[in-house]
């Protein structure tokens, strides 16, 4: 083997493990973006996101939509009570962008 042969076969290995490397992430990322909007069902959109990653991306959009929906508002009509701290801000965010 030449030296040329050992360089493309080191460059073959860090590509294969690159692209294990975003599987893998692919693979969880639903499950972090559910639990950090304490998605309730965060177990569930986790293993869609593993089926996705699987599947090579067939269930993935399905999990990442799953992940960002709130089903407590889509099933109630209720979105999540604002902060009066917060709702003060945003009123003046919007307040200054229309002046």
């Amino acid at each position: 083997m030449s030296g040329l042969d050992i360089f493309a076969l080191i460059v073959l290995i860090i590509l294969v493990l690159c692209a294990l490397a975003i599987w893998v992430l692919l693979g969880m990322y639903p499950d972090k973006i559910a639990q950090q909007r304490n998605h309730p069902q965060a177990d569930a959109i986790n293993i869609c996101g593993w089926w996705g990653a699987i599947t090579m991306g067939i269930l993935s959009p399905l999990a990442f939509i799953w992940a960002y929906t709130n089903p407590v508002a889509t099933l109630t009509g209720v979105q999540k009570s604002v902060a009066p701290a917060e709702a003060a801000t945003a009123s003046s965010e919007k307040a200054g962008s229309i002046s």
